[in-house]
């Protein structure tokens, strides 16, 4: 079975269009309800929300599941959810729902009654087999890394039958209430442990570094069954319709994962939430249509990056660190700080499976399994696919540490078997280590040029050429065209529209190192590369409020972890790092400097926000909008991309457009939401117009400023590189159209093609995008 086919098979309801939602407490499904005729109006076929079950209490994202049996009831419960689907049912759409098999959050005990029994009956809890624990390790008792420290076992009390320590809440096994708290806490199926000991001891598999994330064994088909029961139920009644999968590689078998959850839903269109590096292929055996889009989204913005500005922001990033930055060398050092580190349980683990090797100590079974997961090219092996991959870091780590050969060569052939023990761990772990030590390290190290430090992305490929990007949609338009699209998601580090104004920065190379040197000197910082990637996000982001701006960079220099952690902040140094800040607002040079700066690069970076959703909302796949972005937003990491939406002005704004002539590309977004709404309508309208991909000829003196495809009833056009184009315009630049006449849905402009094609310079006079159909 083919990619294509596999995905055409897995997916019964394919939407045209998707709009994702955050729910919450502040924002429930009642509210979701009253936006159904504005997502409509909008033209999206499907809304896409955020995990709905119920949640650890306060959660505003909804990954921390505590209950699979229940819809959240601050979200609106389950009479919320049927209401908010009757509204999209009365308004022609359906509804995606992202379900999360992983984990669940076991931060409030007593709120997961799955851990409570685990935590009061230890292995002969009848809910022991969900949960990934290694009871040998524990001498029998699971360790909770919950404690200040190894001495608040005296803090430890005995209130209403439960063990407390402080506001925390644990069950007492029975017959085993006798005695100080410290006695009875000795005698449970759980240790609570310093929360430092969970970087080495702890015996759970967790989600990532999070402790409170407990893994699920949703291998066992006992666990699919109870954690999917009321989202696969809601699939079969009609109110689900589509589903996205979270973090597919932190299960064992994620192949046999979706094979059964295919089955049990009728085959409805699924997406899941995987990791691509660049070049690399979903399996094309998973039961799938594909992912959920940021393997789309660095191809889109790979197109928007000029090559030519490398060098000049090579050697400023060269001038801040004090040399070059070996980027491959810092995602290693990166993440084996991650399997020294947080994530050293999870190697020991992996260690205690291996066992003994002969002639090779412990330690180097631990140091080999280390340097094995810090090589590691992409996310995890899905064995037997993947040995490549396996066999390719094998070999890469006996070149860099000949001292490891011998661990290597023993643990080779024992990671080499598909479906062991042993094998299935490390690849749930590979994945991990990928995460932190690249998404959540590297990218806020090296600063070279942050917009392309998102994930999915590699920031050491600077810029794709237009032949490689028509390669690369011909492919997904052949192998993965009900795949998801995206620019913005929840996760991302920054927001489509941060990302194609900081795109400027490679055509003004010069003009910003200049800029940045000069900040440096007035506001100097000692973690110069740090200072350069907040200066970047600045820009990006302005204007923002001081508040904003201040918990960003906080969040970004413990991330990076270089000069402060979140674990042992440095306050001297976030002093000086929150002054820097305050001076790109208080600083009177600086402030009018970054003002005219953003002033500048802005109407560029509105160009290239327009360029970016066409060729998103047009290119093969269904293409999904992150709530608000309809509009320009310039959000950051989260929770700054959380933010409230403000759909009031959205909605009137979108009327107003219905109603009125072709908005100007200016500060309202209105000429965004042109693009979104028309080509979301289309789609969904017209879906045999998006039937293929076909690269379409530019000719002329600024063929390089456009990129132009037929998607076998629409024509994109989309102009790149503005700031180029600016200084010589589209002189003779010809489209090579078929015959005849032309339409622009989004301007109503109307060309003729002859001979000579349709000039660019008549197509794009109102905006720099188009999209045409024969008129």
């Amino acid at each position: 079975m083919t990619a294509a086919t596999g995905a055409r098979e897995h997916s019964r309801g394919v939407p045209s269009g998707t709009y994702r939602l955050q729910f919450h407490a502040e924002f429930t499904l009642d509210d979701g309800a009253q936006l159904a005729g504005y997502l409509a109006d909008l033209g999206v076929s499907h809304a896409y929300a955020s995990p709905l079950l119920r949640s650890a209490e306060g959660s505003n994202h909804g990954y921390d599941t505590t209950d699979h049996a229940h819809v959240d009831e601050a979200r609106g419960g389950r009479e919320g959810l049927d209401r908010f689907v009757a509204a999209l049912h009365e308004h022609g759409l359906g509804l995606v729902l992202d379900l999360v098999p992983n984990h669940m959050g076991v931060d409030d005990a007593h709120a997961s009654q799955w851990w409570w029994s685990l935590l009061e009956l230890g292995p002969d809890s009848p809910h022991a087999h969900a949960f990934d624990v290694d009871w040998a390790f524990g001498g029998g008792r699971v360790r909770v890394p919950v404690l200040g420290s190894a001495d608040d076992v005296t803090e430890l009390r005995v209130t209403d039958g439960e063990l407390r320590y402080y506001e925390h809440r644990f069950p007492i096994a029975p017959g085993t209430g006798e005695g100080t708290p410290q006695e009875v806490h000795d005698r449970q199926h759980y240790e609570l442990v310093d929360w430092r000991r969970a970087d080495g001891d702890l015996n759970y598999r967790r989600f990532f570094a999070i402790n409170t994330l407990a893994g699920l064994r949703v291998e066992d088909q006992r666990v699919f069954d109870a954690t999917h029961e009321l989202a696969l139920s809601l699939v079969s009644e009609g109110l689900v319709d589509g589903l996205r999968i979270d973090h597919p590689d932190g299960l064992a078998d994620p192949q046999q994962y979706l094979d059964r959850l295919a089955e049990a839903g009728g085959h409805r269109w699924t997406v899941v939430e995987k990791i691509l590096e660049p070049g690399e292929q979903l399996p094309g055996d998973w039961a799938t249509a594909g992912t959920t889009g940021y393997d789309a989204l660095a191809e889109v913005d790979g197109v928007l990056v000029d090559p030519a500005g490398e060098p000049v922001l090579t050697a400023l990033d060269t001038e801040l660190v004090g040399h070059e930055v070996d980027y491959a060398e810092l995602v290693h050092g990166c993440k084996r700080e991650v399997t020294d580190g947080i994530l050293g349980s999870e190697v020991a683990r992996l260690a205690r499976l291996v066992g003994d090797l002969p002639g090779v100590s412990a330690e180097q079974v631990v140091e080999g399994l280390a340097e094995l997961l810090a090589s590691f090219p992409v996310y995890r092996t899905y064995l037997p696919e993947g040995r490549a991959q396996l066999d390719a870091t094998v070999s890469a780590v006996r070149e860099r540490r000949p001292d490891l050969t011998a661990a290597v060569d023993g643990l080779h052939p024992l990671l080499a078997t598909p479906h062991t023990e042993l094998a299935t761990r490390f690849e749930q772990t590979s994945g991990p280590v990928m995460a932190k030590g690249v998404e959540d390290s590297a990218y806020y190290r090296w600063a070279r040029f942050v917009m392309l430090n998102e994930v999915g992305g590699d920031p050491a490929h600077f810029g794709v050429p237009v032949a490689d990007f028509h390669a690369a949609q011909e492919h997904r338009a052949a192998e993965r065209s009900v795949s998801m699209t995206t620019l913005s998601t929840h996760d991302t580090k920054r927001s489509e529209d941060v990302r194609a104004r900081l795109a400027v920065l490679a055509e003004l190379p010069e003009e910003w190192a200049d800029l940045v040197r000069g900040w440096l000197a007035r506001h100097p910082l000692a973690d110069r590369p740090l200072a350069h990637l907040v200066w970047q996000n600045l820009v990006g982001a302005w204007p923002l409020s001081r508040e904003r701006a201040q918990a960003y960079v906080e969040k970004a220099a413990r991330e990076a972890g270089t000069s402060t952690t979140y674990t042992a902040p440095d306050a001297e140094f976030e002093a000086t790092l929150h002054a820097m800040v305050d001076a790109a607002f208080d600083d009177p040079t600086t402030r009018s400097e970054i003002d005219a700066f953003v002033e500048r690069i802005t109407p560029f970076g509105w160009s290239n926000s327009l360029t970016q959703k066409l060729l998103q909302l047009t290119i093969a796949g269904v293409p999904d909008v992150y709530q608000g972005t309809e509009l320009w937003d310039f959000s950051l990491v989260d929770p700054d991309n959380r933010r409230p939406v403000d759909f009031t002005a959205r909605r009137e704004l979108l009327t107003g457009l219905d109603d009125g002539a072709v908005p100007a590309v200016d500060a309202s977004g209105a000429a965004k939401l042109l693009v979104v709404s028309r080509v979301l309508r289309h789609r969904r309208d017209s879906p045999g117009s998006f039937s293929r991909y076909e690269p379409v000829g530019v000719t002329g003196s600024a063929a390089d400023h456009a990129v132009a495809f037929d998607r076998g009833g629409v024509v994109t056009v989309a102009t790149r590189l503005p700031v180029g184009l600016a200084a010589t315009g589209w002189g003779d630049t010809a489209l090579e159209l078929s015959h005849g006449g032309w339409r622009d849905l989004l301007t109503g402009t109307r060309v003729v093609s002859d001979a000579h094609g349709v000039a660019v310079a008549e197509l794009l006079a109102a905006l720099p995008v188009a999209l045409l159909v024969k008129d």
